[in-house]
């Protein structure tokens, strides 16, 4: 009886510092979208919480108007699709073959990888190497300078190291040879740490701005929504002195019925959700058992 009200008392606090950690993490969103739905001058008065005074899509129509956004917005798209599909394979196979014992270079391989984790170039000579390699102005420059992450490869390598090794023998036994060892055996057991992988490849992808603006700022077919939402929180930044007078004054006499408030929340919003949906579909991967119908020693 005693265990059982400790235990119950334990459930109790659990519960309230989870549901307390949910309301810390979940308020700035909502507030954000809140501030995004709300009329853009009432907005400007302050004091919005969890949902609108003045409820209105105004944001949203001003935004989607933008120039180039909806492009952008096919581009990021296109960039964390292609881009993550692309790193995850390629990483996956280099994690594989040096996770191979009988890999003679493997040690060494694994140093020279792990030392562009924290040695590299700097800025103007990747700049000048990507120009070199043509990579300019192209599309191909969001993808090939990072498809390799070496902190993905460490944690495929952990995974594929964690199987058992009586799988790939059986394989090699019945006549798979390496690529047939990866594609049919290695690949199926590594799901969960493949997507946990392109999660944090996806999410890089779509969030990346600063190499827009280096590679690819003079093509605005290539530009990116991260990085046309980073011009216009630079060009709102300049309006930072406007009051609720000065929105309705601008608003009554015909100018944008928009705030720099409301469009950095609705921004926000509109980069952050895309992204966001994508974690329900990689979740039950995180608690998935390290060998799925894998062979118990």
């Amino acid at each position: 009886m005693a265990w059982r009200k400790r235990f119950s008392l334990f459930d109790t606090i659990n519960i309230i510092l989870m549901l307390c950690l949910v309301v810390v993490t979940l308020y700035p969103f909502l507030n954000l979208l809140a501030v995004s739905l709300n009329d853009p001058a009432d907005a400007m008065r302050g004091g919005i919480k969890l949902w609108p005074r003045v409820f209105t899509l105004e944001n949203y129509k001003y935004v989607f108007s933008y120039s180039n956004v909806g492009h952008a917005t096919m581009i990021s798209a296109l960039r964390a699709i292609i881009g993550t599909l692309v790193s995850v394979f390629c990483t996956a196979m280099v994690a594989y073959t040096i996770s191979r014992k009988d890999f003679v270079l493997r040690k060494f391989v694994t140093i020279a990888f792990i030392l562009t984790m924290y040695i590299n170039g700097g800025l103007i000579p990747t700049y000048l190497l990507i120009r070199d390699l043509g990579l300019l102005n192209t599309f191909a420059v969001y993808i090939l300078p990072g498809v390799i992450g070496v902190f993905n490869m460490i944690v495929i390598r952990s995974f594929i190291e964690g199987l058992p090794s009586e799988i790939m023998e059986s394989a090699k036994i019945d006549g798979a040879g390496d690529f047939g060892v990866f594609f049919k055996i290695v690949l199926p057991l590594t799901i969960p740490a493949l997507a946990t992988v392109s999660l944090f490849v996806a999410v890089w992808q779509w969030n990346s701005w600063f190499d827009v603006f280096l590679y690819t700022s003079s093509r605005i077919e290539l530009s990116t929504l991260q990085y046309e939402l980073q011009k216009v929180l630079l060009s709102t930044s300049v309006n930072q002195g406007q009051t609720a007078a000065d929105a309705f004054s601008q608003a009554e006499g015909g100018g944008p019925k928009v705030t720099p408030t409301t469009i950095r929340a609705t921004m926000t919003i509109v980069a952050s959700v895309p992204i966001i949906m994508v974690y329900p579909f990689l979740q039950k991967y995180f608690v998935q058992g390290m060998t799925l119908g894998g062979v118990k020693e």
